[in-house]
């Protein structure tokens, strides 16, 4: 057996426990959403729905 298929959980799903969710605003309609971080001062937050909008194209 190789050292990479003898690694237990690489590449595998990870389990942190469940996610801290955070209450905000989102920046571009103005609905009330929750994300799975702290939201930065002077930082755009969006909800699900806006999200997509403002990511940059992945090629």
């Amino acid at each position: 057996m190789s050292n990479t298929m003898e690694r237990k959980g690489f590449g595998g799903p990870r389990n942190f426990g469940p996610r801290e969710m955070t209450k905000t605003v989102c920046s571009d309609c103005g609905k009330e959403c929750e994300v799975p971080f702290k939201p930065t001062e002077g930082r755009p937050v969006y909800c699900r729905d806006c999200l997509p909008k403002h990511r940059k194209p992945r090629f």
